[in-house]
């Protein structure tokens, strides 16, 4: 289930790898993995488009190094000095072999950081498009993923009509978080948490104000489902 806490920990128990990058491709060879952040003091300049439905991701810096000591003004790498894809590489083909329609779009995953220490689980989104464009310095890598309801059973196809999933916006998560202080509204557990639309999305509820949404524990979550309390 989406919009849910987790911490960095957990995330990498679920992916069963060590998460030490924004960008990791292939994992388990059915789907990916992507970190984000809409923070102001975030490295790079992710967003949100058409209603929060869409992703727009910043493909990420060649490594710090002596002879690279200031990535921000070189331009984001498609591959290694020795030419072996990097991870914009990597995700770059994919976006395009789906966009020509010669393989359905990657599965990804995205992990949202909204504080420090305070990780969301986006849900499944479809890789569907990338390019690059300039910034004031550099070239940087775009990606562009659409959020989908459903799609966490990777071993069934991809879905090319899944129904479009709206996200509640990082700064709605985190006054919620603040005012319901970071426990479930109606038993006041701090585990298993879940953003919960009080008058759901499917009844008309929006997701771009806290006072439609709550915290709520797992378990109270799945019982609610679309009900309105």
């Amino acid at each position: 289930m989406s919009d849910n806490v987790i911490s960095y920990l957990e995330m990498c128990r679920r992916e069963g790898a060590s998460l030490q990058q924004g960008m990791n491709f292939g994992l388990g060879g059915n789907h990916s993995v992507i970190l984000m952040s809409l923070r102001a003091n975030a490295p790079y300049h992710d967003r949100l488009e058409d209603g929060g439905t869409t992703l727009i991701y910043e493909g990420h810096d060649a490594p710090r190094t002596s002879a690279c000591p200031n990535p921000k003004i070189v331009d984001q790498p498609l591959t290694t000095p020795s030419g072996r894809p990097t991870q914009n590489g990597k995700f770059f083909r994919a976006a395009l072999a789906a966009k020509a329609g010669r393989q359905p779009p990657e599965r990804v995953r995205v992990y949202e950081k909204i504080k420090s220490g305070i990780w969301t689980y986006n849900g499944v989104f479809h890789l569907v498009d990338a390019w690059t464009e300039r910034d004031a310095l550099r070239t940087v890598c775009k990606f562009k993923l659409v959020a989908v309801e459903g799609e966490e059973d990777f071993a069934a196809p991809v879905r090319l009509d899944a129904t479009r999933r709206r996200l509640i916006p990082a700064h709605v998560k985190l006054e919620v978080w603040q005012r319901d202080r970071g426990r479930c509204a109606l038993c006041g557990a701090t585990d298993e948490l879940h953003f919960d639309h009080i008058l759901p999305f499917a009844k008309g509820g929006t997701s771009l104000t806290a006072a439609n949404i709550q915290l709520l524990r797992a378990r109270h979550n799945l019982q609610k489902r679309d009900r309105i309390q």
